[in-house]
C-alpha cells in the first residue's frame, strides 16, 4: 500500500508539472491539475470544471473525516484516563487486560464530545495558520517522545511464546484496506509542499525519503504493538498502555497534539467551502459569516463523530469512502487523460488500470463491510443497553 501510494503522489507531482507547462502556468492545484487533463481531451473538456469541483469533494470529505476521527480519539483517551484516574499508579508493570482496567464509569464518550466540542470551534476561529505554528511545533514533539515511549513500553512487555494467528481473517481485509489508505492518504498536500519548496527539484528525494520513514514506522509500530497487545488490540495503541501516570500522560500529551492538528486538518476544508460563501456577502458581514460557517462545520463533524463513535471503523469507513479516491483512483487516470496524445506505452496503460481497479474495488467493498460493522456493532450495543435495563 506504501509503494502504490507513494507511486500515485510521484504522477499527481508529475502531471502537474507537465500540465503546468502546457497551460502556462507556475504552479497547480490537485483541483486544476485534474480541470486542465480534462480539457486536454477532446470529448470531457466541457464537463472539466465538473472534474475540479469532485476532486475538491473527496478533499472536504477525506479532512473532515479525519477530524470526525480525531474527535473519537480525544474522547476515547480522555475518557480513559478520567476513569482509571484514582487507581493510577507510579508502577508500570503490565496488567495483560489489553488495556487499561476501567475502574470508575464516567459519562458515556459521545458527552466527552461535546465538551471538546466549545474548544475546537475557538481553536478553529484562527484562520491564520501562522499563529498556530508554535502551538503545532509542540504538537509534533510531544507526539514524537510519546511514539519513542510507546515503542519503548511495547519492546519490553512481549511475552513468549508468541501464539497469535498469523494471518487475518479474509472479511477484515477490506478494513484493513481502508485503514492503511487513510494513513498514507496525504496527496492532498502534495503540490501545495511542493509548490512552496525553495528548490522543488528535490522534491522527489524528499517524498521517498519522507513516505519510507512513515511506512517504517506504520508497519514496525503495528507489528510490535500487536505482537506485544494480542489480537484484541484497540482501535489506538494508546488505549492499550498500562494504567501508570507515565503512559497515562502519553495519552494526554497525545490527546495534545491530535486537538492542535484537528485545526491543520479542517483548514483544507475551510478554504475550499468558505471564501466563495463570504465573497457573496457585505464587508461588513464576512467576519460574522466566517466564524459562523466554521461553527457549522466543527459541530457537522461533532454530530458525525457521535454517530459513529468507534475509532477504527471511522478510519476505515473515512479511507474506503474518499481516500481510495484521492489516493489511487485518480492519479493514474489523470496521467492516462494528460499524457494520452504522448503515446503511453502498453505497460504503463495497463498499471494505471490495475492501480486504478484495486483502488475501486478497495473502495466498494472496504465501505460496505465498514458500514457493515457500524451497524453491527450499534446494534450489539443496543441489546446491551436494553439488557442491561431489564436487569435493573
Amino acid at each position: 500500500m506504501g509503494i502504490i501510494a507513494v507511486h500515485c503522489m510521484e504522477l499527481l507531482v508529475k502531471c502537474s508539472h507537465h500540465l503546468s507547462a502546457k497551460v502556462n502556468r507556475q504552479s497547480l492545484t490537485y483541483g486544476e491539475a485534474v480541470q486542465y487533463g480534462m480539457e486536454n481531451v477532446s470529448w470531457l473538456r466541457r464537463h472539466s470544471l465538473w472534474g475540479k469541483r469532485t476532486v475538491n469533494l473527496f478533499l472536504i470529505i477525506t479532512q473532515l473525516g479525519f477530524c470526525c476521527v480525531y474527535f473519537v480519539f480525544l474522547s476515547d483517551n480522555v475518557k480513559q484516563v478520567v476513569e482509571a484516574a484514582n487507581a493510577t499508579t507510579f508502577s508500570c508493570s503490565m496488567n495483560y487486560t489489553n488495556q487499561t482496567e476501567i475502574l470508575v464509569p464516567s459519562f458515556d464518550s459521545r458527552l466527552y464530545m461535546l465538551c471538546f466540542l466549545p474548544f475546537l470551534i475557538l481553536l478553529v476561529f484562527v484562520r491564520n495558520l501562522r499563529y498556530l505554528a508554535p502551538l503545532s511545533l509542540v504538537a509534533n514533539v510531544v507526539m514524537s517522545a510519546s511514539l519513542v515511549l510507546i515503542y519503548f513500553f511495547s519492546l519490553t512487555h512481549i511475552t513468549y511464546p508468541i501464539n497469535l494467528p498469523k494471518v487475518g481473517r479474509a472479511k477484515d481485509y477490506p478494513l484493513f484496506f481502508g485503514t492503511a489508505i487513510f494513513a498514507f492518504e496525504g496527496i492532498g498536500v502534495v503540490l501545495p509542499l511542493e509548490n512552496k519548496m525553495q528548490r522543488p527539484q528535490t522534491f522527489t528525494l524528499v517524498l521517498y525519503l519522507g513516505m519510507g520513514i512513515v511506512t517504517f514506522l506504520y508497519i514496525s509500530l503495528g507489528t510490535i504493538g500487536y505482537i506485544c497487545f494480542g489480537e484484541h488490540i484497540g482501535g489506538s495503541i494508546t488505549l492499550n498502555l498500562p494504567n501508570c501516570w507515565m503512559y497515562q500522560s502519553v495519552k494526554l500529551l497525545y490527546s495534545f497534539g491530535i486537538f492542535i492538528t484537528f485545526a491543520l486538518q479542517f483548514y483544507v476544508p475551510a478554504e475550499i467551502l468558505i471564501p466563495p460563501v463570504v465573497a457573496r456577502v457585505s464587508e461588513r458581514w464576512e467576519t460574522a459569516v466566517d466564524l459562523l460557517l466554521r461553527t457549522v462545520l466543527v459541530i457537522f463533524t461533532c454530530a458525525l463523530a457521535i454517530l459513529i463513535p468507534e475509532l477504527d471503523l471511522v478510519i476505515s469507513l473515512v479511507g474506503s469512502v474518499s481516500s481510495s479516491f484521492l489516493a489511487l483512483i485518480f492519479p493514474p487516470v489523470l496521467e492516462v487523460i494528460a499524457f494520452h496524445t504522448e503515446g503511453l506505452s502498453p505497460v504503463k496503460m495497463g498499471l494505471n488500470m490495475v492501480i486504478s481497479a484495486v483502488g475501486l474495488v478497495g473502495f466498494l467493498a472496504g465501505t460496505y463491510i465498514a458500514i457493515e460493522q457500524i451497524i453491527a456493532r450499534n446494534a450489539l450495543k443496543h441489546t446491551d443497553t436494553l439488557s442491561s435495563y431489564l436487569v435493573l
